[in-house]
């Protein structure tokens, strides 16, 4: 992972249909490559495939199922992500939440798959026992932020240099981001002031009427501009 980084995770929203998730994902690779900036995009697992082969940035699957393949209906063990096409995946999102041993379950899996991988957390604590696990990066997102417009950076930054000292007493390699309510330049910039090395955005992007503005907004701290 190239940091500062900006993860734009898509969600399900249905912006994303007819297309739009390989559209959204050309707008990050666009701006990623005008500014030289780290954008990571993790579309739905029904596009995975599709955006993957459509840009040239790095993509993650939204999140993985801890089981090895085989009679696993409905569920998306981590070779099948690799085999579409991702290069990471997301876990622990607070809207996909899985216990301790599935997550270290597949943090050590997606080690031997060179994957790379984002372990999201609701505060400090937990974000230094993820940290433990040796993932890439650590997100730490308030649950209750998520969505909001009241950014993590902006209204609870003593959380986000808490979650930083955390994780770097724990592990100092691994990669400390932030988001949930991550809505506009002033709050990736806050992010990127109280230690973090980068953001993790959805509805602020996704929803957004001019996606290839928004993301230059948002990754331009990322680059010093």
């Amino acid at each position: 992972m190239k940091v500062p980084v900006l993860i734009i995770n898509m969600k399900a929203y249905p912006e994303l249909l007819g297309g739009g998730a390989v559209k959204l994902a050309q707008a990050a690779e666009k701006v990623s490559k005008e500014l030289g900036a780290s954008i990571i995009v993790a579309p739905p697992h029904t596009y995975l495939r599709q955006v993957a082969e459509a840009v040239s940035i790095p993509v993650y699957a939204q999140s993985a199922d801890p089981v090895d393949p085989g009679a696993r209906t409905g569920h998306i063990p981590l070779e099948f992500i690799k085999d579409a096409g991702a290069s990471g995946v997301i876990i622990n999102h607070s809207e996909h939440r899985l216990l301790l041993n599935d997550i270290a379950m597949l943090v050590n899996k997606a080690k031997t798959l060179n994957l790379e991988t984002v372990v999201c957390s609701p505060d400090p604590l937990s974000s230094a026992a993820a940290a433990a696990l040796a993932p890439t990066a650590v997100a730490m997102e308030p649950p209750e932020l998520i969505g909001t417009g009241k950014s993590v950076s902006r209204t609870k930054p003593d959380v986000v240099v808490e979650t930083v000292n955390a994780v770097k007493r724990v592990n100092g390699n691994v990669n400390v981001i932030t988001g949930a309510g991550i809505e506009d330049y002033n709050d990736v910039a806050k992010a990127i002031e109280l230690g973090t090395v980068g953001v993790l955005v959805a509805s602020a992007i996704v929803k957004a009427k001019d996606w290839e503005g928004k993301i230059t907004e948002l990754a331009k701290p990322l680059v010093g501009k």
